[in-house]
Parts: structure tokens; sequence; C-alpha cells
């Protein structure tokens, strides 16, 4: 068919009963500066960081009110990209988990090339506004018709779906083997026979569940494949940073249970708030 993708249709064991979430990196020195970044190294900035440790404290204590949708044991681990940004942001959220007063021991940390940024080629360091006079077409097709354009010596989407897709298996195969370690669930919550409409589920969430630290484009491609749509559809998701995404696993689908929760950076937004209205008030004092 026009436009399919190759590869599709991930198999999920219809037995496991898992969840995984997805965390964006805090904002880099990139970001903060306008710059396209890519698979470019580049660190938090000190707004990421504060980002990466307000998500690490959010997820260290998923219980605390207004809980988290996702399961009161400790993760199996902390997946993430190796550029500096990710592992960064992932070493917080391990930090945290680590502590006392969360899990209490250290959680695994394991970087996996796949979920790497999408390659920016010759886009990669420079600023927006130089992309967008030198390449104005190519950009506006990339943002409309991402299959049919992309940054010069860049991914193509489905070059990047070739090495997320491999990743994402890996990644439900060992939360599927943690299951089976674990003994499974009890029959009467066994993930075939839950219901995957919200309100019914009375009983705490203790299946296996990973956390996933990348990028905003990679998880584009990687909540396509899962859920099995085409590429084309590249733009309908969005991650803001240090966002959670959590999708769990259940009857052998995916199953959409949150998207893009950002309330924990919620202080750090108030900060900027009143340090701009501080900044306005001065220069009209001027």
């Amino acid at each position: 068919m026009e436009g399919s993708d190759p590869g599709r249709g991930l198999v999920v064991p219809p037995d496991l009963e898992a969840t995984i979430v997805l965390v964006r990196h805090g904002e880099s020195t990139f970001i903060g500066e306008g710059r396209f970044q890519g698979q470019a190294e580049t660190p938090l900035s000190s707004l990421g960081r504060r980002q990466a440790q307000r998500a690490a404290a959010r997820l260290a204590h998923p219980g605390t009110s207004p809980a988290l949708p996702i399961p009161v044991r400790p993760p199996l681990e902390i997946v993430h990209s190796p550029l500096g940004r990710a592992t960064e942001t992932a070493s917080a959220i391990a930090t945290a988990m680590a502590a006392d007063d969360a899990f209490g021991h250290a959680i695994l940390l394991r970087p996996v090339d796949g979920l790497l940024e999408i390659g920016q080629g010759e886009w990669e360091g420079l600023h927006r506004t130089e992309i967008e006079a030198r390449w104005s077409d190519v950009l506006a097709t990339w943002r409309r018709r991402p299959l049919e354009a992309w940054a010069p010596g860049g991914e193509s989407l489905a070059e990047v779906q070739a090495r997320v897709r491999p990743s994402l298996e890996e990644l439900v195969g060992r939360l599927a083997s943690a299951a089976g370690a674990a003994g499974g669930m009890p029959a009467d919550t066994s993930a075939a026979g839950r219901s995957p409409v919200a309100g019914y589920q009375t009983e705490e969430m203790d299946q296996p569940w990973s956390v996933v630290v990348g990028h905003d484009g990679v998880f584009k491609v990687l909540l396509l494949t899962l859920f099995d749509l085409p590429l084309e559809r590249f733009w309908m998701w969005t991650f803001d940073l240090c966002g959670f995404t959590v999708i769990d696993l259940r009857a052998g689908r995916a199953i959409l249970r949150a998207v893009n929760l950002t309330e924990h950076l919620a202080p750090l937004l108030d900060a900027a708030a009143q340090e701009a209205s501080e900044e306005r008030a001065r220069s009209g004092a001027l």
C-alpha cells in the first residue's frame, strides 16, 4: 500500500501485563538557544537540570496524591538514549529512586542506541531561523508531509523506525521475562480478563514496568510503531520536556493511559512567570 510502513505489527504477548513510562529529557542548551540538535551532544541547561530533578522526585514517589497511573513496585529498569541530555535525566531518576525514602535500591540504567534522537544532518547546531531561511521548502514539507522530506544528510522516518522497532521489541521482551519470573498475575486479575476501561480497577497495579528516557522525535516513532499507526501521522504526538506518557500492555495490545503529564513541573513554570513579571516591572520603572 502507498505510504505504508515496513515491519508493522509489533507483537505484544497476549498474557503480558506491564507498563511503559516515557520521559522526555530536560531542556538542553541547544533548545534554550533555539537550535536544532538531533544527535548532537548538548548538555542539560540549568533549567533542564531542575526539570529532571522534579521529574525524578515525582517518579520516585508515584503513589503521592494525585497518584500516577503506574505500578507500586520499583521499575525493572530505566532505559535511555545514550545522548548526554537523556543520560543525565535518566541518572537523576535513578538517583531519586534509590533514596531510602523511595524504592531504596539501585535501578538498572540501560543505554540503548536505537533510542537516539532522529539524526538532523546539516541542520544540527543551526539556529531555527537559519534553517527556515536556507531550507524553507524542505522544512515546510517535513512539517506537513514527513515521509517526503527530511534534513539534508539526516535520517528518514523509515530509517528511524528500523532501529526503534528492535529496541521496542527488546524492551517488551524484557518486561515479559520479568513477568514470567515473578510467576505472572493471579487468575482473577489476568491481563486478558481485566477491563481496559478506566474506573473499574480496584486493586493496586503491581505488574512489571520500565522507564524510557528519550527524545520527542524518537518517541513519536516509538508510539506509532507500538500502536501500529502509519508514519505519516508523525506529528500527531507531542512530548513536553520532562513530561510523562504512560502506556499499559494488556491482552496483546497497547493502551494509552496518560499523555504528556507535566503537573510536576508547575512550580518551575510559576517561578518563571514570577521572574518575567518582575522583569517587566523593572523595565517599566526605567
